[in-house]
């Protein structure tokens, strides 16, 4: 069997050298004579392990000392109901705010609606999602608890190139599909967190990091295992810890840090992309879904002129090593997800098969 590059949005491509790393350990996890998937959350070493993993994970995104990071069950849409569960008392009203900039954002604001009242900061429905929305942050409601948004939209291939101003407002990061990809400025975020199937491991459970003065607000009808000072004061082991995922997470993270760490693969994203979407703007062929403005450097979707045109597109695709390029149901079209362990020869492979396929098909 031959390895292929997968362009899937996730579960998403993971580094060879660290999947050749757990097929090591899986039957025998620090000379212990179990499975990495068998070993107790409880002994000493799968603690260490868990200390590693967390500490490592600062040190990458320069995550400051006031933040607590914890692993939850259940990956991001989990999130979309423990954010105004932890969050949304903070004030009276019960009020958050959101922007709504594509699928999951719209799925998280809707989540949100059981637990106050949710009103949209800022909206791109109108234009199908191809933009990040203009917005005054003089217009935010100051009574609100929190505003929310998605960092990257991998649907339609949009990212915020640049987080708003919320002054006393937390800002809460879903940045699930472009974690560690980039360089992040945690001056404004009082939440980040992201699902692992991206950039950060197999699927199941999301990282979240906290700033500690949003700790204490939680309803009491939040579950013990949403609370966030309660994972926290528990060192994220409140119950048996996924550790096998958390396992992962800690290969993925020495990965990075063997690749130069997040300033050296933003670059290396940005070379990515750019090789991409000059294939398409240099194109009459293809069509690209996201405006040029706010292109995101995970995703990169893109239309051919009919559908027998992709049909054939994605077949030939994948014959010649190219996996999970199907957009997504709501839009159609090709989508390359061309996540941190995506190398360059990938990105350049495809490009030259766009290239080829035009010549033939155009």
């Amino acid at each position: 069997m031959s390895r292929v590059f997968n362009f899937g949005a996730g579960p998403a491509m993971l580094p060879e050298s660290v999947m050749k790393k757990a097929q090591a350990d899986l039957l025998d996890f620090k000379g212990l004579g179990v499975s990495v998937m068998e070993v107790s959350h409880r002994t000493n070493e799968f603690e260490e392990l868990l200390d590693e993993t967390t500490q490592l994970f600062r040190e990458l995104i320069k995550l400051p000392g006031n933040y607590r990071t914890v692993f939850i069950h259940g990956g991001a849409q989990m999130q979309f109901s423990a954010v105004p569960l932890n969050l949304i008392g903070r004030n009276a009203a019960k009020k958050a705010l959101y922007f709504e900039t594509g699928v999951f954002a719209k799925q998280a604001l809707e989540e949100a609606k059981r637990y106050g009242e949710i009103k949209i900061a800022a909206s791109s429905a109108e234009t199908g999602f191809d933009r990040i929305p203009a917005y005054d942050p003089a217009d935010f409601d100051k009574d609100a608890s929190y505003v929310h948004l998605t960092s990257n939209n991998t649907i339609v291939g949009t990212q915020w190139k640049t987080y708003p101003k919320t002054d006393d407002l937390p800002l809460v990061i879903d940045a699930t599909s472009d974690i560690l990809s980039r360089k992040v400025d945690f001056s404004q975020i009082g939440i980040l967190f992201a699902s692992l199937q991206k950039n950060l491991g197999p699927p199941g459970v999301a990282l979240v990091a906290i700033r500690e003065d949003l700790f204490g607000h939680a309803s009491p009808y939040t579950p013990k295992l949403l609370n966030y000072e309660l994972n926290a004061k528990n060192n994220s082991l409140i119950n048996t810890a996924n550790t096998f995922a958390i396992y992962m997470v800690h290969l993925v993270l020495q990965w990075l840090e063997e690749q130069g760490g997040v300033a050296a693969i933003e670059k290396h994203n940005k070379k990515k992309a750019s090789c991409l979407y000059e294939a398409i703007d240099q194109s009459g062929f293809y069509q690209g879904f996201a405006h040029p403005d706010h292109r995101s450097i995970m995703n990169v979707p893109f239309n051919l002129p009919s559908e027998e045109l992709l049909e054939k597109f994605l077949n030939e695709a994948l014959e010649e090593g190219f996996y999970a390029l199907k957009g997504h149901r709501s839009v159609g079209g090709v989508r390359a997800s061309i996540y941190n362990p995506m190398p360059m020869e990938g990105v350049e492979g495809l490009k030259s098969f766009m290239e080829e396929f035009e010549r033939r098909n155009g």
